[in-house]
């Protein structure tokens, strides 16, 4: 998709309850000329005061949803070229739009994001190589951590899967796709749609030329509920592409 890149990405947030913190986050977004909408799903029920701006839609779920399906409903509702997954819980210190949405013009790109760090400016490991049962025991072990060594400024590369707090589309591709699945209620949809889109035809990009901050919150590791979708997730990802995940390369 070439051209004018200007005001062509609707963004998706979903609210968990996160109040200010996505008031703040669609504040930076309304700042960037790049977007021309901003969807802010809430998925539990909260009042939120965001400025009067007609690109600001909000949508409210009668109950919770995954991941995926909230995504995947304000997906529905976008009509620009590009389609950005953001976490509530990630901050825009600067633009990181337009080197991202150059990156996706180049051909085959169907996915790119920037380099993501912790509040402390750590490189956090949101490029990983795909999941499998064997990397999960060499991961435990302290063996293998899965994960791209990644450093700002260095350039493009092309990794398995990019983790789901930021997510740049080419809405053409994400349709092609089918969207993320919603069989996964939370976890491994970041993993399992990048691997679709290898499989598709399409290349997964992070250029570490541009960061956003990530303020973590690691459910997961707090709660019993999040730690039973994970395991489950992850169990469904291994059953769906035993001896089939693609072949993943940069651009000769």
């Amino acid at each position: 998709m070439l051209g004018d890149v200007t005001a062509t990405v609707d963004v998706s947030i979903v609210s968990h309850g996160h109040g200010a913190m996505v008031v703040n986050l669609v504040q930076q977004l309304l700042e960037r000329s790049e977007v021309s909408r901003v969807l802010v799903t809430l998925n539990v029920p909260e009042v939120l005061s965001f400025p009067d701006d007609s690109r600001i839609q909000l949508i409210y779920n009668d109950e919770p949803l995954g991941f995926g399906a909230n995504h995947n409903a304000a997906f529905q509702h976008g009509k620009s070229p590009y389609f950005c997954v953001l976490n509530p819980d990630i901050e825009l210190k600067l633009n990181p739009f337009a080197a991202l949405l150059a990156d996706l013009q180049e051909n085959c790109v169907g996915l790119c994001a920037p380099l993501v760090t912790d509040e402390n400016s750590v490189v956090e490991d949101s490029a990983r190589r795909f999941l499998t049962p064997w990397r999960m025991v060499l991961r435990k072990a302290g063996l293998f951590n899965g994960a791209y060594r990644v450093v700002l400024g260095g350039g493009q590369i092309y990794p398995d899967w990019i983790a789901g707090m930021f997510m740049l589309f080419d809405a053409e591709a994400f349709r092609k796709v089918g969207g993320f699945d919603t069989a996964y209620f939370m976890y491994c949809e970041d993993a399992d749609i990048c691997t679709r889109l290898w499989q598709s035809g399409y290349q997964v990009v992070l250029d570490s030329g541009v960061s956003v901050v990530h303020r973590a919150q690691r459910a997961s590791r707090r709660s019993a509920t999040h730690l039973r979708w994970h395991m489950g997730s992850m169990v469904r990802y291994f059953f769906r592409y035993w001896g089939r995940l693609p072949r993943t390369a940069p651009p000769l």
